[in-house]
């Protein structure tokens, strides 16, 4: 499966618009703000999954004798998409 730079990057940019807007709602909701910031916390995380998995499989690509050992997070996505 090649993995495509432009479309992780894509990614990572919408996951943290995602965890940014959770956070502004966060400011404006103190009831829920807990919550909200750890919705947050989850999608710079997803974001920060994305970016590893991707050079991680990048350099296991160039160097056949590195272990690739993708994030839990990236195997079940990559799960969903080839039973789509």
């Amino acid at each position: 499966m090649a993995i495509d730079g432009q479309a992780v990057l894509e990614n990572v940019r919408r996951y943290r618009n995602i965890a940014s807007l959770y956070r502004q709602t966060a400011t404006f909701r103190p009831l829920q703000r807990a919550s909200l910031l750890e919705q947050a916390q989850l999608w710079e995380a997803r974001a920060v999954s994305e970016l590893e998995d991707y050079f991680v499989a990048r350099d296991a690509a160039s160097n056949p004798h590195l272990a690739y050992h993708p994030s839990s997070y990236a195997s079940a996505r990559w799960q969903m998409a080839a039973a789509a």
